[in-house]
């Protein structure tokens, strides 16, 4: 009786352990400073435009990071023209794969009415701690010739 007594405390005490310990993820963001994020969802706009600075559009548009050598894209709004020739290059559903330094994202496109290819780079930072994507540098748009 005794034996089961202590057996049975054993083991509720083991599976308190359990418990507690398979709570703990040491991959939380518990090491990130305490900051107060917005709602907002934030997004990087990339232009193409003409000469005259008017938006065209280009076909094979591409953005890539540069350090994974991924292709960057935004399912919901990657080819949505907000505007004639611009396009969301990343949004706040890349920061985690974005490094808090910033990535440097390769820009292409080709102008649909002369077939000329220009390309740009753009540094974009996000990471675990970051509550949204930011720009850090590079050009705003493309100007074809």
């Amino acid at each position: 009786m005794i034996f089961k007594l202590i057996m049975y405390k054993l083991s509720l005490l083991l599976l308190i352990c359990v418990a507690v310990f398979a709570g703990c993820d040491k991959k939380d963001a518990s090491d990130c400073p305490v900051i107060a994020c917005t709602e907002m969802f934030a997004s990087i706009p990339f232009s193409f435009t003409d000469k005259d600075g008017i938006g065209v559009p280009v076909k094979n548009y591409s953005a890539v990071n540069l350090r994974t050598g991924e292709s960057i894209e935004s399912p919901n709004v990657a080819y949505l023209t907000i505007m004639a020739g611009t396009y969301i290059v990343a949004d706040d559903s890349h920061l985690r794969s974005l490094s808090e330094e910033g990535d440097d994202i390769s820009i292409t496109g080709t102008y649909e009415a002369t077939g000329q290819t220009k390309s740009a780079i753009i540094k974009v930072s996000g990471g675990k701690c970051a509550c949204h994507i930011q720009k850090i540098s590079g050009p705003d748009k493309i100007i074809f010739d």
